[in-house]
């Protein structure tokens, strides 16, 4: 599959959230227990922009099919060079590699948007996406143990991260 990726549009708004929405059943992917209406993520929405914190959309045939967002982590000043970033895949894109090329490019761009570190918050027993960013170098940088119930059954977030650079100010590392 190859990727062509845009900037989104409040117009796609709908259709990221209706991606989103496909996998609240799985239990694997988000701590949404139930669908999210599309109202609920416009300032989510706008929290993005090409610039620092960029939503990216997929299109296959017209068809938004993929979407990828650089959130801010903890969202204070020190933390700005550091960004979470989420795929989230139309059920008949998943299994193609497309996951693979959109965190390829994330962490290709990251530098352009001031992105040194970049973080991914999965679901302990979400093992595709564990390894998806394993593969890319990410390492578990922490466990939150148990923090989320999913159907009566206790979940852990596992941290994984990634420096992309060397820190600013080596000698305040050393």
């Amino acid at each position: 599959m190859s990727l062509t990726y845009r900037d989104a549009t409040l117009d796609d708004l709908p259709a990221i959230v209706a991606i989103y929405n496909s996998t609240v059943p799985s239990r694997q992917v988000t701590a949404d227990l139930d669908p999210v209406p599309v109202e609920s993520r416009v300032a989510w929405f706008h929290a993005h922009g090409p610039q620092a914190r960029p939503l990216w959309v997929v299109e296959e045939g017209g068809t938004v099919i993929a979407w990828l967002s650089f959130s801010d982590f903890y969202g204070r000043p020190a933390y700005s060079r550091t960004a979470e970033v989420s795929i989230y895949l139309d059920e008949s894109a998943r299994g193609k590699g497309l996951g693979k090329q959109l965190l390829q490019a994330a962490i290709d761009r990251a530098p352009a948007l001031g992105i040194d570190t970049v973080l991914g918050f999965v679901f302990g027993h979400n093992a595709p996406s564990v390894r998806l960013f394993e593969t890319f170098g990410f390492e578990p940088w922490g466990t939150l143990p148990r923090v989320a119930v999913l159907d009566g059954v206790e979940r852990d977030l596992v941290i994984l991260g990634r420096r992309l650079a060397a820190p600013r100010n080596a000698a305040a590392t050393a």
